[in-house]
């Protein structure tokens, strides 16, 4: 049987990103591209963020660093 961990996706769209973040879509989009959002990466069109940059992030055991 596939565990909860692994059956969630290792990347996170802006816009689960932001409402995640509780900050609006746009304002996500920008951090992005200013490269100040962990784990964002841009993956043709799309803008992927990495679940786990982004929880290290968080939790204080890594510095934001990237951009799209």
């Amino acid at each position: 049987m596939i565990g909860e961990e692994t059956k969630r996706s290792a990347t996170l769209t802006i816009p689960e990103c932001a409402k995640l973040l509780g900050i609006g879509k746009q304002l996500a989009y920008d951090l992005a591209r200013a490269g100040k959002l962990p784990g964002a990466k841009r993956l043709g069109r799309r803008v992927v963020v990495s679940r786990q940059q982004l929880n290290e992030y968080l939790s204080g055991s890594r510095p934001a660093a990237g951009g799209i």
